[in-house]
């Protein structure tokens, strides 16, 4: 009996130290669970840490690959600028011998003046055969109302382009472009538009897009011509207007230092100098480089004066009338002697809101985009033959 009770005894003993040991196992295996469980999840975070990283990576390398791209290309624009300096500092030293410093300079300044003065002269040379000028107005078309009182509106001016800019304001840096007129049209305000970003804020309202480039003025420096690349988002070029003391080209509209105008024959430029103050000049200028190809100072004076275009080659001045709401052409200029105020015929824009703060001609489509108090107006235009005044 007592050997019975021992063996009872020894077995129970074993059985809980089995009993311990399944436990301190289990906790074992618990624990090695939990650690697994964490590793897996230390795994999956720095899995989807590492996904991240590298698509940050790649988006990065993108964004650089583009940077390359727009700063080759600055790099060509610049090259060109350099070149073309290049070549004008060779031709000046071909022109001016080796004298004292303060004899070059005179000589310079000399030579600026004289070759300004024969810009002014000489008869210009036309590039196309355009030879039309303005009848009448055929009708008003009002698009909507969006922005400010002051702005600019126009459609690329290049055939293969049916694109609308806006530029709201007098002194900003975004431009609104639609894919149409008709896109634009049916827009509740911007919200089908791209919005672009320029590099520097342009000034007035005197802005131009011509063969995908936007011309505006900017005034940081002087009065500065820039063209801007619509399709690489990039400055192509730049340059200041080599004339001194500008004032407002209009007198309706005194934020615009100068105003450029495409047509026919291409580019152009408005404006006004202290020294001609009363009246309004014009310039041809080269599309490709900015450069001034020829120069005239008009008959037509800046009191007064709202807005102005010009059609193949012939600058006409819109003027505010003493009837509210009413505005004419009071003033042509044509570069080809062809067309005089005597022979101008009279021609009235109906009844507006306030004031043309722009008015820019599509040659393409023979239609006058205008700003007027916030109001984006089409006024379709009837032509005649300057032979036929």
């Amino acid at each position: 009996m007592r050997g019975l009770v021992v063996l009872v005894t020894l077995a129970c003993f074993a059985s809980a130290q089995h009993q311990a040991l399944i436990d301190y196992l289990e906790r074992r295996l618990l624990a090695i669970e939990d650690r697994i469980s964490l590793w897996h999840e230390q795994t999956t975070r720095y899995a989807s840490e590492l996904r991240e990283l590298k698509q940050q990576m790649v988006s990065q390398l993108e964004n650089l690959d583009k940077e390359k791209e727009i700063l080759r290309i600055n790099l060509d624009s610049v090259g060109t600028r350099v070149d073309r300096v290049e070549r004008e500092l060779d031709y000046l030293e071909t022109q001016n011998g080796a004298q004292p410093c303060v004899d070059v300079d005179d000589k310079l300044i000399e030579q600026q003046v004289t070759l300004v003065k024969e810009k002014q002269k000489a008869k210009y040379s036309k590039l196309s055969d355009c030879r039309d000028m303005i009848s009448s107005i055929k009708a008003m078309k009002i698009l909507k109302r969006v922005g400010g009182p002051k702005g600019m509106w126009t459609k690329d001016t290049s055939r293969a382009s049916g694109k609308v800019y806006i530029f709201n304001g007098t002194d900003e840096d975004m431009v609104y472009e639609f894919a149409s007129v008709q896109e634009f049209s049916r827009s509740l305000g911007m919200s089908l538009s791209k919005q672009l970003k320029l590099p520097s804020a342009w000034k007035g309202t005197g802005h131009v897009v011509y063969n995908n480039h936007a011309y505006y003025i900017n005034q940081v420096e002087g009065v500065t011509v820039v063209k801007y690349d619509m399709k690489n988002n990039s400055v192509a070029d730049s340059a200041v207007f080599p004339v001194q003391d500008h004032v407002p080209v209009y007198g309706l509209t005194p934020e615009t230092a100068m105003d450029l105008a495409v047509d026919e024959e291409g580019l152009w430029a408005i404006y006004a100098t202290r020294q001609n103050e009363r009246h309004i000049s014009l310039a041809k200028m080269d599309a490709n480089s900015l450069d001034i190809e020829q120069m005239w100072d008009t008959n037509c004076p800046r009191e007064n004066a709202e807005a102005a275009f010009v059609i193949c080659g012939t600058l006409y001045v819109v003027y505010n009338t003493k009837h509210p709401g009413r505005s004419r052409v009071q003033c042509v200029f044509d570069v080809n002697d062809m067309v005089t105020n005597e022979d101008a015929p009279l021609v009235y824009f109906p009844k507006r809101y306030g004031a043309h703060s722009s008015l820019k001609y599509n040659p393409q489509e023979q239609l006058l985009y205008a700003w007027d108090d916030g109001y984006q107006i089409l006024y379709k235009l009837v032509m005649k033959k300057k032979l036929e005044v």
